[in-house]
């Protein structure tokens, strides 16, 4: 492999680099342009000599980053996550093409992505958006460095700011109790006392099909998930993590609301002239017998809760709110990592390990009941 410099103008020079092209065999030049002296010049011209050698080098390319980002969201996004997910990430990058998209993606340097950030963050965005833009530009660029488009991913060495710590929304069982009594008659009763009796989260209570629920011996599976996007409506999709689809025990009022709910439900369907639920009806379905709308819930959640006078507790802090009962029983977070569908216990520890109190006595008391009695036990023989 060779190469040579090429001055173009007083202390501007070409580096021209003669590669082979893997595919055809064929030889092919690698043309770069290098600003310093002749000296400086020749270190480059061997560092990327070195570079093309060691398979690390990437072809120079005048593509933009918005080009690119076009490129990210038809060829991973839409093969690698779920449609829901693609459009926020599309969200997200809009606010990189908008203020980056006309830069060289070769060109992209860390300090642009600070000021990135930094004009987000004057403009009012708040920090935890910022860092959800930070996390889908970190995936574009480790992307771009696995296709042999950039070197290095210039957003491993930009922090974005940092995100205040808040407190979970959780209701304390007094509050959850009054919140139910509050809502029931409400299309929202049985929603809210679900998420509170299982944990579940608001896409999985809404795909589950009678098929899923077992009254006899009050459990249900968790199996699918809806997704609601403006490309595609209404669908099916597998649960969050891997661990989503699993089996929770379901306590005996619940069970009891289910068999309540399906009568009324079976009743309603034969006054309308639909016949009895199939078993791949939706448990909670619209008039009609349908899906209901994800995006509808979560607009009239709010309108729901400043009604019956808990404004600001949203449908996701009931599950919160299980976890946190759960945790205050002293049950093992395995078990309640397991109910909630976490994708491991680590994550569970993650999210609600601040409630955790207590465990740091019980472990001197098991201290003290192994080994109290031998130590006062030697302290009276020494002193004999």
């Amino acid at each position: 492999m060779k190469g040579h410099i090429r001055e173009r103008s007083p202390g501007h020079w070409a580096i021209v680099i003669d590669v082979r092209d893997p595919a055809t065999g064929k030889r092919k030049r690698r043309w770069h342009s290098f600003a310093g002296t002749k000296r400086q010049a020749q270190v480059e011209c061997a560092r990327l000599i070195s570079e093309a050698q060691s398979g690390v080098a990437v072809d120079p390319s005048r593509a933009t980053l918005e080009a690119y980002l076009d490129r990210f969201q038809s060829d991973w996004v839409a093969v690698h996550v779920s449609a829901r997910t693609g459009e926020r990430y599309r969200q997200l990058l809009d606010h990189v093409r908008r203020h980056l998209g006309n830069r060289q993606i070769q060109k992209l340097r860390p300090a642009d992505l600070a000021a990135l950030y930094a004009t987000l963050s004057r403009s009012g965005m708040a920090p935890r958006t910022i860092n959800h833009v930070h996390s889908v530009v970190f995936q574009a660029l480790k992307q771009a460095k696995a296709w042999g488009i950039i070197r290095d991913n210039v957003a491993e060495t930009v922090k974005p700011p940092p995100v205040p710590e808040q407190e979970l929304p959780i209701l304390q069982p007094d509050r959850a109790c009054e919140l139910l009594e509050a809502l029931r008659g409400h299309p929202f009763y049985l929603i809210a006392a679900l998420a509170l009796a299982t944990g579940m989260r608001r896409n999985e209570i809404l795909a589950l099909r009678w098929q899923d629920v077992d009254l006899d011996t009050g459990r249900l599976r968790v199996e699918l998930s809806l997704e609601e996007t403006r490309a595609h409506g209404i669908r099916f999709k597998a649960p969050k993590t891997r661990n989503g689809r699993r089996t929770i025990s379901l306590p005996a009022h619940i069970v009891a609301e289910l068999r309540a709910h399906w009568r009324q439900q079976q009743e309603h369907r034969l006054a309308f002239g639909m016949g009895k639920a199939p078993p791949d009806s939706p448990v909670l379905a619209t008039l009609d017998g349908c899906w209901q709308s994800p995006n509808a819930i979560t607009k009239s959640w709010p309108r729901a809760m400043a009604a019956v006078g808990v404004p600001g507790v949203t449908l996701h802090s009931l599950r919160h709110t299980h976890a946190s009962m759960l945790i205050a029983s002293g049950m093992d977070v395995l078990t309640i990592s397991r109910r909630l569908g976490h994708g491991s216990p680590t994550i569970t520890l993650r999210v609600y390990g601040h409630l955790i109190h207590g465990t740091d006595d019980r472990a001197a008391q098991i201290m003290e009941a192994a080994f109290g009695g031998a130590n006062g036990s030697n302290s009276v023989a020494e002193s004999g």
